[in-house]
């Protein structure tokens, strides 16, 4: 089995992701992706698997309009910065996609430029996807050539033309040698040429027989795209938009019918396949500006890490971020914010919740690439086990504001919840769960320390109890004084209240999370001044 029929993916759009400029004016490249590197201890965290980083190569504006296959753009940073990513990512275990916008280029690419220039004098008349000189195009050169969705400044290419695709193949050679990426999702791939990516299977695979090919695909028989002649895998769209409208709609029927019409236990049209499964991405509104109830957002994670898939995160979505797609020409950056890793910012319980679904999901293979069987199924509710060699695992899901009880068949003659920790009742083969409002639970036969939890904290080296005035250094070097422990209103939690010595913003958060350690490393070290 491959790499990435196991994997977690996480998401970034570079361009947006470092704040870079909305245009390419030139100049000197500005290295604004090495912050990428501050964020390892947050992908391994997470039990990420690979980075699909959106476009970054050379462009004019957003990076689907392409002027230079084999350079980073300048406004992200420099082929050598890139390399020291990529060889960093990879020590930590974390493999490399990048996006390839193979379809179309910008109207700045060298090829349609000496176009520009030399008229049908160019040896590249014929790199462009009806390319004539019958009439002006509609940004006034003085030849006609087809735009990708009727987009103009996005000059499709000619994959039927052998030079283009051995340029093509050339670049993505270059960044297999030179920075050893592990795969290509590529954009726009229903509108690419099947022989291409037959080509293009054969070269990556006779390299890398575990290099990952997947396509961006919206509509359609995903077979056609991701089949042993083609692509690995493609978006599954379909269940996108089945996870957040059955939220929405409180209707468990509309996913649950299309995880079985794909893959379910008594067959599937995709059952051979592991779709690249997601709640959000650069193109559609994120998804907690999608659901119509924040509760959900927790239900709606636990389905994607549990439903059969890849599934994968959008940067700053575990976060539980907001975002909504606009108007005009601006209308996707709402969607692609600078984000920087400032803890203790963002939707603390969901991120905590992710990465336990992150640790879950790498402890049960069964959740991985197990089979999918229907146990309970109403409107607010669904169970469904999935099932792998002998080891079957129980996911519960409760819309509902209120409590739900249900029982169902099991062999085992116990489980527990390893989200909650819970041991769940089994009495004459049936299981009896109590589920509370807007919760989901993964049951499981063995015990939650298979889990390997994280270390426990050590009193030599911290002190159990936290009072005002000390100093603590945060592992990522900030300088901190505590204001005092405060008890939370609802919960009765312990909540330590501190100040930033730099800045002097006060932060709040759980005693316990303050305690922690990220990494086998204290979150916040005591220091002696």
């Amino acid at each position: 089995m491959s790499w990435y029929e196991n994997a977690i993916i996480y998401h970034i759009y570079p361009l947006g992701f470092c704040g870079a400029p909305k245009f390419n004016e030139g100049g000197e490249p500005v290295n604004r992706l090495e912050k990428i590197l501050e964020w390892i201890p947050h992908f391994q965290e997470m039990n990420v698997d690979a980075i699909y980083f959106g476009p970054v190569f050379e462009s004019v504006e957003h990076g689907y309009d392409t002027t230079d296959y084999k350079m980073i753009d300048r406004r992200l940073g420099t082929n050598e910065m890139f390399k020291n990513i990529c060889d960093k990512l990879h020590e930590a275990g974390i493999r490399v996609i990048l996006d390839g916008v193979f379809n179309h280029v910008g109207r700045k690419f060298w090829a349609f430029t000496d176009i520009q220039e030399k008229g049908q004098n160019s040896p590249y008349c014929s790199w462009f996807q009806n390319l004539n000189f019958g009439g002006p195009s509609p940004c006034g050169d003085p030849f006609w050539y087809e735009g990708w969705n009727g987009h103009y400044n996005l000059v499709k290419l000619n994959l039927q033309n052998q030079d283009v695709c051995n340029h093509l193949l050339d670049a993505v050679n270059y960044w297999m040698d030179e920075f050893k990426i592990d795969g290509i999702r590529f954009d726009a791939a229903d509108c690419i040429d099947f022989n291409f990516f037959k080509r293009i299977r054969s070269f990556c695979k006779g390299k890398n027989p575990e290099f990952w090919l997947m396509g961006e695909i919206i509509h359609g028989d995903y077979n056609r795209w991701a089949n042993p002649e083609m692509l690995d895998s493609v978006t599954n769209y379909e269940c996108y938009k089945g996870i957040w409208s059955s939220h929405n709609d409180k209707n468990f029927f509309e996913i649950d019918y299309s995880i079985n019409r794909q893959c379910g236990a008594n067959g599937g049209i995709y059952r051979n396949l592991k779709l690249y499964t997601f709640v959000d991405n650069h193109d559609v509104n994120r998804l907690a500006s999608t659901l119509n109830d924040p509760h959900y957002l927790f239900t709606a994670y636990t389905l994607l890490y549990c439903m059969p898939g890849i599934p994968s995160i959008y940067y700053g979505s575990e976060f539980g971020i907001e975002g909504r797609k606009g108007q005009g020409v601006d209308a996707d950056a709402p969607l692609r914010p600078c984000l920087n890793l400032v803890d203790g910012e963002g939707n603390q319980a969901l991120y905590k919740h992710i990465v336990k679904l992150g640790r879950v999901y790498r402890a049960y293979p069964a959740l991985r690439t197990g089979g999918y069987r229907t146990v309970i199924i109403r409107n607010r509710q669904l169970v469904f086990s999935k099932e792998l060699e002998g080891q079957t695992v129980y996911v519960c899901l409760n819309l509902d504001d209120q409590p739900y009880d249900c029982q169902f068949g099991t062999h085992y003659d116990g489980l527990v919840d390893v989200l909650g920790g819970e041991a769940i009742q089994v009495e004459g083969g049936n299981a009896h769960v109590h589920m509370e409002p807007f919760s989901s639970m993964i049951l499981v036969h063995d015990n939650i320390e298979n889990l390997q939890p994280e270390p426990k904290e050590e009193p030599a080296e911290e002190p159990r109890e936290i009072h005002e005035g000390q100093h603590y250094r945060h592992f990522k070097g900030g300088r901190y004084t505590i204001l005092g422990v405060a008890t939370h209103s609802e919960t009765l939690e312990d909540m330590v209240v501190y100040r930033n010595d730099d800045d002097g913003v006060v932060w709040v958060r759980p005693k316990a999370m303050f305690m922690d350690k990220v990494n086998n490393q204290y979150r916040f070290t005591l220091l002696d001044d």
